[in-house]
């Protein structure tokens, strides 16, 4: 089996609770994020670890995301469940005064028919977390 995992850092000229808040609020990141279609909250309540949320993703349709290793302005993992892929985006987050410094590790491992996309797989995640990655720092430092 197939794994890519891809790193990627950043600093974001905002407060660290702030940069969470954005990355954790799954349902608004069709409002920023390019590669994200529509999104909503699926779970009722409070965002929190097991939280849900619905994505339309380009090139996947609807995918269902759900938060994990939820450590409040610390770390959380984004799981998306699909039978095309498996890992997740992990973020961890730094405060070094009013900036975040975030460590981004995305990991895909590709299941069924999508095996055959092994081989590019490394490229098209890279190139999704570049977008995401600049498209949050975007989002975050504009609405200061």
């Amino acid at each position: 089996m197939s794994v890519a995992v891809i790193t990627l850092t950043q600093v974001i000229r905002r407060p660290v609770g702030d940069v969470f808040d954005a990355i954790v609020d799954g349902g608004n990141f069709a409002s920023w994020n390019p590669t994200v279609k529509r999104s909503h909250q699926l779970t009722p309540g409070a965002i929190g670890e097991g939280s849900q949320f619905e994505w339309h993703l380009r090139g996947f349709g609807a995918v269902r995301q759900e938060l994990q290793e939820f450590e409040r302005d610390r770390r959380v993992r984004i799981v998306p469940h699909t039978k095309l892929l498996a890992g997740g985006h992990r973020f961890t987050l730094t405060e070094a005064g009013a900036e975040t410094r975030v460590d981004h590790e995305l990991e895909m491992v590709p299941r069924g028919a999508f095996r055959l996309f092994a081989p590019i797989m490394g490229a098209i995640g890279r190139k999704n977390l570049q977008d995401t990655a600049g498209a949050l720092k975007a989002h975050l430092e504009r609405a200061r």
